[in-house]
């Protein structure tokens, strides 16, 4: 299925990639790009031990870290005509469950995208054993940023 191209005639898969991969944080923790479509993003960090906490689950900056990016992800894929980035104005994540696993998944999806900005909501699994617990749920509201706003 061919997907749309945004704006500036990246495809979503594209503009998720170069953004996550031209962040520093994100290369920390080893976030890659999972399934990538027009208003959807999945993130995925492979959990090592120095992003666990002092009881062994995934910390949960990591968690906090996937649902925002998730979501900015998925809002990029929905960029307006004209705007050149966006950034999270606001997000609340919801902790269901401790996060346990091999590896965390962030599947963020948009809700509603207007012109000047962009609610999504994540939910973050955690995969042991080949089945994934929920583990959080996130809101995140996203403003885009047009050339010239300061």
């Amino acid at each position: 299925m061919s997907v749309a191209a945004l704006p500036h005639g990246e495809s979503p898969e594209a503009r998720v990639t170069r953004v996550l991969t031209a962040q520093p944080f994100s290369m920390l923790v080893g976030a890659k790009v999972g399934r990538v479509a027009r208003g959807r993003a999945e993130l995925i960090v492979e959990i090592r031990p120095d992003l666990t906490q002092n009881n062994g689950f995934i910390h949960g900056g990591v968690i906090g870290y996937l649902a925002d990016n998730a979501s900015g992800c998925a809002a990029s894929t929905m960029l307006p005509e004209g705007a050149a980035s966006l950034v999270t104005s606001e997000f609340k994540v919801n902790l269901i469950r401790p996060a346990i696993g091999t590896r965390a998944i962030a599947r963020g999806e948009v809700v509603k995208a207007g012109r000047r900005q962009c609610v999504a909501e994540t939910r973050v699994y955690c995969e042991e054993g080949g089945a994934e617990k929920l583990v959080a749920i996130a809101l995140a509201t996203l403003a885009y940023i047009y050339p010239g706003e300061g």
